[in-house]
């Protein structure tokens, strides 16, 4: 029976990964991202059933659009089959099994799958445009308020320490909102705090304070890499330009994640 659960659970994680995918380009877009049917971006032809089956339907399209034959970016099903896998390693790292469920650790299930959709959705955009997108953080906002409230009263979690973080939260959205008028443009910076607020909620502060210590090493090796390629060119704009065009979020949810499952890992291995 637990094998069928995690087929289950697979199967909405590649369900999910097709929705991250959505999500990463119509938001930036300003585009529905619930109720306007999915269509090929490049003939805009409404797409059917058979054409959205998550991981399949690229197997079986071989990677093309089956009205326009154009080629679909092969992103679309490494997200979908990555998605799917950390579903499934965290469902098996939380211990979810036909005999283990109960009310709280399937909450805990759906607010990790709210988490998930914040990480994933700004990741994507940020990975794309450089960018922290104002309604992914808003959204991220909302879930820890919401985790925040859960913890409380289900959980009896000492509230004090939250309303530090909600205080922070507001603090950035008046520094935000400050930085907007003042310079016509948004902060980055800005963004890239309230995703780590809304990380240090969900995973807690030492997998936080690792999430930077990993992003910055992994920023380091990036740019040593390219300085070493780059030997002969000792330009020091050209070195600002390409700090200034790291997505620092995509590697903040990279890291964010390796440390989860690193940390779920040893609980498991110690349980």
């Amino acid at each position: 029976m637990d094998i069928l659960l995690y087929i289950i659970i697979f199967i909405m994680g590649t369900v999910f990964g097709s929705f991250f995918t959505l999500a990463v380009y119509r938001i930036p877009k300003r585009q529905d991202i619930t109720h306007t049917h999915s269509y090929c971006p490049n003939c805009n032809h409404k797409l059917g059933f058979l054409d959205l089956i998550p991981v399949f339907s690229y197997i079986f399209l071989r990677g093309k659009c089956r009205y326009c034959k154009q080629k679909i970016r092969p992103r679309y099903f490494i997200l979908e089959i990555l998605s799917g896998l950390l579903f499934l390693l965290l469902a098996f790292l939380m211990n979810i099994t036909i005999e283990n469920l109960h009310t709280t650790l399937i909450l805990d299930a759906m607010f990790m799958v709210l988490y998930l959709c914040f990480i994933f959705i700004m990741a994507g955009i940020d990975k794309e445009y450089r960018k922290i997108d104002k309604s992914v953080s808003a959204y991220g906002i909302i879930i820890s308020i919401m985790y925040i409230v859960y913890l409380c009263i289900v959980e009896n979690t000492n509230i004090y320490r939250y309303i530090i973080y909600l205080i922070f939260f507001i603090l950035i959205l008046i520094l935000d909102n400050i930085t907007l008028k003042k310079y016509a443009k948004n902060s980055y910076l800005n963004g890239l705090v309230l995703t780590l607020l809304t990380m240090s909620i969900f995973t807690g502060e030492y997998i936080a304070i690792n999430t930077v210590i990993y992003t910055l090493l992994m920023l380091a090796m990036l740019i040593l890499i390219h300085k070493i390629i780059n030997l002969s060119n000792r330009n020091k704009k050209t070195e600002k330009k390409i700090w200034n065009t790291l997505p620092v979020g995509f590697y903040m949810a990279v890291a964010n994640i390796l440390n989860l499952i690193a940390v779920l890992s040893c609980y498991k291995i110690l349980l």
